[in-house]
């Protein structure tokens, strides 16, 4: 099979196309022929050696066929969406025409959407959908703000809680001509990203605002903070700003009753956060019935993945970049 190999760590460059062998898979995981796979900054990291020794083949979801599934709960030809895992970091990823993926974070649905498509959905939304039901515990009438809004993260939960009964999102774009775009996505609010939003915020909703999803980060987690109204929420799900480290005092700049709290996509499939709590299937329903726009921003072919990586660290997508396999 065709798969992207890191050869070396380092830039784009140094992810070569390589031919590697189709074995069978192990007891626990799934063979999968991948039709499309969405491209991450996690896997950036990944290329760069930032995250230290990772899998040859990165990638940390896809979308596909099953060829083989040892424990015959799956069946060859189903389609399937496959997230995490240790993809891409502990075992070989979804830069292939083919990946083992480990058999709690393969979920089989049916689609009528094409594979790119498809593909635009996997990481994004299970990640936005955990984070703003299950740890924001975002209710009707709650207001809500997508710090970090054009990311594909960012639009996933722009579109999910636009679609809740009452929910006001805000939404922040470092980029003027975006604005109008995250009002289009279901934002009430478009505000421009600088590092002090939190007199904004409290102009527009002066108690404070139930949560906010913050993507930039380190950089703005101190002034997300300063937004939230008691027994309100921050989650950190995203470092748009960078990963510098932040100094940070409780005592002093902690606000009493605020609830802080992080979420990495990486414990799909452990007891705490089991794929199967996220409703993929009514997900992917609502993007091809056009009520989630979850199309992918641009879709690259096999051999272009570097391009792919350079539009990544370009912050430039506004969006899903997906590869077609």
């Amino acid at each position: 099979m065709r798969a992207i190999v890191i050869s070396e760590y380092g830039g784009p460059e140094k992810l070569v196309i390589s031919d590697l062998p189709v074995t069978k898979p192990a007891s626990n995981q799934v063979l999968i022929e991948i039709k499309a796979f969405g491209v991450n900054l996690a896997e950036t990291y990944m290329r760069k050696g930032s995250w230290g020794d990772v899998a040859k083949v990165s990638g940390i979801e896809c979308v596909g066929l099953v060829r083989e599934d040892p424990s015959g709960r799956l069946v060859e030809g189903q389609t399937v969406i496959a997230l995490m895992g240790g993809l891409g970091r502990m075992i070989n990823g979804s830069y292939a025409e083919y990946t083992y993926a480990t058999a709690t974070n393969v979920v089989p649905l049916t689609s009528h959407v094409g594979w790119e498509d498809l593909a635009a959905i996997p990481e994004s939304y299970s990640t936005a959908w955990t984070c703003l039901h299950e740890n924001m515990h975002i209710q009707d009438g709650h207001v809500v703000f997508a710090r970090g809004g054009t990311l594909s993260l960012g639009q996933a939960a722009i579109n999910i809680a636009s679609n809740m009964r009452g929910v006001v999102v805000i939404a922040s774009t470092r980029r003027q001509e975006r604005a109008d775009f995250l009002r289009g996505l279901g934002a009430t609010h478009a505000l421009i990203e600088q590092p002090v939003l939190k007199d904004s915020i409290r102009e527009l909703y002066h108690p404070g605002i139930d949560s906010v999803l913050d993507l930039v980060g380190n950089s703005t987690l101190l002034d997300s903070l300063a937004m939230v109204r008691k027994n309100g929420y921050v989650y950190n799900t995203g470092f748009l700003g960078g990963r510098a480290p932040l100094a940070f005092n409780p005592l002093s700049q902690m606000p009493s009753g605020v609830n802080l709290n992080f979420f990495g996509s990486f414990t799909y499939g452990t007891k705490d956060y089991p794929l199967a709590s996220v409703p993929l299937q009514v997900i992917v329903d609502r993007a091809g019935a056009g009520v989630y726009r979850a199309k992918p921003t641009r879709v690259f072919e096999f051999q272009e993945i570097a391009k792919a990586h350079e539009l990544m660290e370009s912050n430039a997508a506004c969006g899903k970049i997906v590869v077609r396999v």
